[in-house]
């Protein structure tokens, strides 16, 4: 006799409380093994796939693809127990099958809890005498039928789309993405499927146009959701400018010298060498060395005890801008690292970034941010602080400019650094101070190597 267990979404750590459903990795009457991933959902961090902590048959799912679910509401229910398998389904019903005996498992995240190898995906062949469930309600098979559970068909199917902002592009332009052929692996759709369907759409309205065809009404003004990543940070922005009395300082830096230098570093690796040393690796090394000079700006406050909290290392933050927004990717123990641990880190974190493949504790725990914004082609700002940290440091573009060097009007590679700090960890002369170290640094790299 099956017993139909229902499957909640896990609290997945890091505060989260909803998650949004991306994909279903399973669909109704599929046999599922103990930790299979069923689910690929986007929360405020990251993208991840859920496993169940059961093995059986899927007898119900809940939630659409695009859906929003808090945490602890039901996902889908899985029959497990003692199901016999059709004829010729090519299920065993032994544990090894992945759909007999039942366990449960503590997993809350693949790579975490039992071992349990994934199963591949099977379907239960239909009874003669289906069991119509009522609806929106779990399939629970009945007596008469706990020799194999029957569910309805799934009329329409999941799209196979994994990228929301592809069904976000689909949604602004009314498209329907079950008449979109995907020319990715396995038919998934891609956006440049999605962006040639709605070039089609387009040229077939203005074909069909009348050549003096009077306009249509105004469109609606669109209204995009605060959630997911977009929510995520929207509300950390919003309670640091309220909790955090912030101030910015900013001075020009002849970057001259450092981009000669990263070029030396680069040259005397050799091709064997590995990746080249990054402008960013280097800038991340001296806010590590800046850091240890200014502790006070490598910190928290903690409001209740009414104190400073100075860290003992440095988790040193990054800006990312990807296809899912802004996420600042965290890497480890900075303070351990030299320029070129910390660019490969930094090359790692970034490609799972573009990947949407970043774990919750990827992007939290940073101590100090290095925000280089440089790379929009713009040359100044004012930061907000990544709370809870007191401090980030931004980063211009380096470019050709007048500069007055060795009392001669020069062209040299300028670059302004911008420092927005908590006023109550420090004063100005402390945040000038490391701000000033930082320059000296960039302008003359042999002022790094006291420190190394």
């Amino acid at each position: 006799m099956a017993q139909v267990l229902e499957f909640k979404l896990p609290d997945l750590g890091e505060g989260l409380t909803e998650a949004e459903i991306v994909r279903w990795l399973v669909e109704v009457g599929d046999v599922v093994a103990i930790d299979q991933p069923v689910v690929e959902v986007e929360t405020a961090k990251a993208m991840v796939e859920v496993p169940c902590p059961y093995g059986g048959v899927v007898t119900a799912r809940f939630g659409e693809e695009g859906a929003e679910l808090p945490v602890g509401a039901p996902l889908l229910t899985v029959a497990v127990g003692s199901v016999e398998p059709a004829p010729g389904s090519g299920v065993s019903g032994e544990p090894g099958g992945g759909g007999a005996e039942s366990g449960a498992s503590g997993n809350v995240l693949v790579g975490y809890g039992t071992a349990a190898p994934a199963a591949r995906r099977r379907r239960i062949s239909p009874a003669p005498a289906p069991v119509t469930p009522t609806p929106a309600a779990p399939v629970t098979p009945t007596p008469a039928s706990a020799a194999s559970v029957t569910v309805p068909p799934d009329e329409h199917g999941p799209v196979a789309v994994v990228s929301p902002l592809v069904r976000k592009l689909a949604r602004q332009h009314g498209l329907d993405l079950r008449q979109v052929a995907g020319t990715g692996r396995d038919g998934l759709i891609l956006r440049t499927d999605v962006e040639s369907a709605i070039r089609t759409a387009d040229e077939d309205r203005t074909a069909g146009a009348a050549p003096m065809a009077r306009p249509g009404p105004e469109a609606p003004d669109e209204r995009v959701a605060l959630r997911g990543v977009r929510g995520a940070v929207a509300e950390k922005l919003s309670r640091s400018r309220r909790e955090i009395p912030d101030a910015t300082c900013w001075v020009d830096a002849d970057a001259t010298a450092l981009m000669a230098a990263r070029a030396a570093m680069n040259a005397a690796g050799g091709s064997a060498a590995g990746p080249k040393v990054s402008v960013l690796a280097l800038l991340a090394r001296i806010c590590v060395a800046a850091l240890a000079r200014f502790p006070e700006l490598n910190s928290t406050v903690d409001t209740d005890a009414r104190e400073i909290v100075r860290l003992s290392g440095v988790h040193l933050g990054f800006a990312a801008q990807t296809e899912r927004g802004l996420v600042v990717p965290v890497v480890r123990d900075a303070h351990t690292r030299n320029a070129e641990s910390i660019g490969a880190e930094i090359g790692r974190l970034t490609e799972a970034a573009r990947e949407g493949k970043l774990t919750p504790a990827q992007l939290t725990g940073g101590t100090f941010t290095l925000n280089n914004y440089g790379v929009f082609g713009v040359d100044g700002s004012t930061p907000i602080i990544n709370h809870p940290e007191a401090a980030m440091l931004g980063v211009g573009r380096i470019v050709p400019k007048p500069w007055v060097h060795e009392g001669e009007l020069a062209i040299r590679q300028v670059v302004q650094l911008s420092l927005t700090f908590d006023h109550r960890v420090c004063d100005g002369g402390t945040a000038g101070g490391f701000l000033r170290y930082v320059a000296d640094c960039v302008e003359q790299p042999a002022v790094l190597l006291r420190t190394l």
